[in-house]
């Protein structure tokens, strides 16, 4: 919800917000639903993408751990934030930081 409210922040960097949910379709559409994101909500199904980007069961609880990737315009990883804790994330305001001015 916090993304939510600061995505017009987001915006005025000419930045974009992609959620990927480690879960099927069907899931990711219903958190789509509840947030009422304005950005994309995607399925991670087959978790190829938790596992390119090296986030796949690094807590040891079998799923993707909570990581947030600035991806600058030439396709690189510009910052990153991989938690520790499943409960705590980057404030939007921390990522909106590290985004080109």
């Amino acid at each position: 919800m916090e993304l939510q409210a600061a995505y017009p922040q987001f915006q005025a960097k000419n930045a974009e917000i992609l959620a990927v949910a480690y879960q099927d379709q069907a899931n990711a559409a219903l958190a789509d639903e509840l947030i009422q994101a304005s950005y994309p909500i995607l399925a991670d199904v087959d978790h190829a993408v938790a596992s390119a980007y090296g986030v796949l069961d690094l807590l040891g609880d079998g799923v993707a751990t909570p990581a947030v990737f600035v991806i600058d315009a030439d396709g690189k990883i510009a910052w990153s934030n991989i938690s520790t804790d499943p409960n705590v994330r980057p404030t939007p305001n921390e990522i909106l930081s590290h985004l080109s001015p």
